[in-house]
C-alpha cells in the first residue's frame, strides 16, 4: 500500500510542479471535449473515465474539460475508435479488443487468453516500452492518439443459468464475449456471440444467452448478472487480464499545449494503476457476496484451463504469421515473460 501512495503522491506532485513551471498556460482558453464511452455505468465509467475526465480537470487547472457520455449516445459502443477519429467525439473510452475485425493485434494490447496477468502487463506497459508500442499501432493503423487508461485483473470466466466445470459442459452453450475469445470458444465447442455491454443482462434473462462473461468478480456485481445466472465460473482463463484505453482525436490533441498533452498522460496513468489496486481489493470481498446471494462458485477443471492456454498460444503463433503488428506486439511479450520467468522465486516468500 505505501508503494501505491508513493506513486500517487510523486504523480501529483510531477503533475503539480509542471503547472508551476508553466503558469503562464493558467489563463488559457478552457477546451471541453467530448467523450464517447463503451459502457452504461458501473466500475468503467466510475473509476475509468470519469476518474480520468476529473483528473485532468484538476491536472490542467480547468484548461480541458472532458464531458463522458455512456455508450451508444454519441456512436456505436463498439466503434469508438471511430467515432473519434471521425471527430464526433474528440475523447474515448474503450477496448481496445473490440476492434479485432479490423486488425487481431488489437487484442495483444487488450488482452486475449494468452495473456500475461495484470502485473505483468503493467511493467509491460510502463517499463518495457509496450505503451509506445500501444501509441505507434494505434496512430499507423487507426489514425487516433492511445494511452492505457484503467486495467482489470483476470475476469469472471462465466455468470452461467448452467453449471460448466468441463469441456463436456462447454459445448453448445451460447455464451456472450468478444475479441478474439469469440473464436476460440468455438475451439472448445461453446457458441459465442457478442453484443455491447447494455444489452447483456436482458438477453441473460430472456435466456438469449445461456451465459456471459463481462468483467472481473467486483465488476460484475453492479450490472446485476447474478440475479438471474445462479452459476459464477472462474477463474477467467479468456481473459487474464485487459487494460483498457483513452484515445483522442488527432486535431484535437494538436490544439492542446505539450504541457497539457503531459498532464493528460499523467492522469491516464494515475488512474491505471488506481483501477489495479480497487478492484484487487473490491475482488477479494466479492467470492463472500456472491455465496451470501445464494450464487454458486464453480473452478473450472484444470482440464479446460490447459486447454484454453495451448488454444490461444496457437491462435496467437497462427496470427503473427499473417499480421506485422500482431508478430511485433506478441513477440515483446513472450520475451518480456521470458525475462520475468524466475521472479517468482525472488518475490514469493514461503512460510
Amino acid at each position: 500500500m505505501n508503494v501505491m501512495r508513493n506513486i500517487k503522491m510523486l504523480a501529483v506532485a510531477a503533475a503539480v510542479g509542471l503547472g508551476a513551471l508553466f503558469s503562464a498556460d493558467a489563463g488559457a482558453e478552457t477546451v471541453k471535449w467530448k467523450m464517447a464511452t463503451s459502457w452504461s455505468g458501473g466500475p468503467l465509467m466510475e473509476i475509468g473515465a470519469q476518474a480520468f475526465a476529473d483528473k485532468v480537470k484538476l491536472f490542467t487547472e480547468g484548461r480541458v474539460e472532458i464531458q463522458v457520455f455512456p455508450g451508444g449516445q454519441l456512436g456505436s459502443a463498439l466503434k469508438v475508435a471511430e467515432t473519434v477519429r471521425n471527430g464526433v467525439a474528440e475523447v474515448g473510452h474503450t477496448w481496445m479488443g473490440y476492434d479485432w475485425g479490423q486488425d487481431k493485434a488489437t487484442v495483444v494490447f487488450g488482452g486475449f487468453a494468452g495473456s500475461m496477468d495484470s502485473e505483468h502487463m503493467l511493467h509491460w506497459l510502463y517499463e518495457a516500452g509496450g505503451a509506445e508500442m500501444w501509441a505507434q499501432f494505434r496512430d499507423e493503423k487507426f489514425g487516433v492518439v492511445s494511452m492505457p487508461l484503467f486495467i482489470r485483473t483476470a475476469e469472471v470466466f462465466l455468470h452461467s443459468r448452467k453449471p460448466v466445470r468441463t469441456l463436456a459442459d462447454l459445448q453448445g452453450l451460447k455464451l456472450r464475449t468478444a475479441g478474439a475469445w469469440l473464436e476460440m470458444a468455438k475451439d472448445l465447442g461453446a457458441a459465442p456471440v457478442t453484443m455491447p455491454g447494455g444489452e447483456v443482462y436482458t438477453s441473460l434473462e430472456r435466456g438469449a444467452i445461456d451465459a456471459t462473461e463481462w468483467g472481473t468478480l467486483w465488476e460484475n456485481i453492479s450490472p446485476g448478472f447474478h440475479k438471474i445466472a445462479k452459476y459464477v465460473i472462474i477463474p477467467g482463463v479468456h481473459q487474464p487480464v485487459a487494460p483498457f484505453e483513452v484515445m483522442f482525436n488527432k486535431e484535437a490533441w494538436s490544439k492542446i499545449s505539450d504541457l497539457d498533452r503531459t498532464l493528460i498522460q499523467q492522469a491516464a496513468k494515475l488512474v491505471t494503476f488506481e483501477s489495479w489496486t480497487r478492484i484487487g481489493q473490491e475482488d477479494a470481498k466479492a467470492l463472500d457476496f456472491y455465496r451470501k446471494a445464494g450464487n454458486e462458485i464453480i473452478e473450472l477443471d484444470v482440464a479446460v484451463q490447459k486447454q484454453t492456454k495451448k488454444i490461444a498460444n496457437e491462435w496467437a503463433e497462427t496470427q503473427a504469421k499473417e499480421n506485422p503488428w500482431f508478430e511485433k506486439a506478441w513477440r515483446s511479450q513472450v520475451e518480456f515473460e521470458s525475462l520475468w520467468k524466475d521472479a517468482a522465486r525472488y518475490r514469493n516468500v514461503q512460510g
